[in-house]
């Protein structure tokens, strides 16, 4: 019992503790930001504009450069997913020669899944153009911000 008692207390000892250094640490941030010039009020604002235009078109061109890419991946992952629907009912197409009812079944659910892959990379690619755009325009306002 004795050791529980002991556990707790030290337990306790250990959270004022870890509370004591965050708050100083708080304090150390917060003290030695006050002591920093704010350099962007001192900055022309001739330089700030010709930055934000540099920035603005490097993330417009890794914006499209990343969005060519995901649809390329979103492009190959419903062929994947068409190609394996086609290889499992030739599967079942093979192992049943006379055009039972499995076989016919699978044709269809081939064909269903063909279709939703195809719904949904056309889906997820506009999802993809719309992000595109919207980092577009952000991009475009924060530029014209700086002009």
């Amino acid at each position: 019992m004795k050791l529980h008692n002991f556990t707790k207390g030290l337990s306790r000892a250990g959270r004022w503790l870890a509370a004591t250094l965050f708050y100083l640490s708080a304090i150390a941030f917060v003290w030695q930001g006050a002591f920093l010039p704010v350099a962007p009020a001192m900055a022309a604002p001739f330089t700030n504009s010709i930055l934000a235009a540099d920035t603005g078109d490097r993330v417009k061109s890794k914006v499209s450069e990343d969005t060519a890419n995901t649809k390329d991946f979103i492009r190959d992952t419903a062929d994947k997913v068409e190609r394996t629907a086609k290889k499992n009912a030739a599967k079942v197409d093979r192992s049943t020669e006379d055009g039972s009812v499995a076989e016919r079944k699978a044709k269809k659910d081939a064909a269903t899944i063909e279709k939703r892959a195809e719904e949904d990379a056309a889906r997820t690619q506009k999802a993809v153009d719309n992000t595109k755009n919207a980092v577009e325009k952000a991009v475009d306002s924060i530029k014209n911000a700086f002009d």
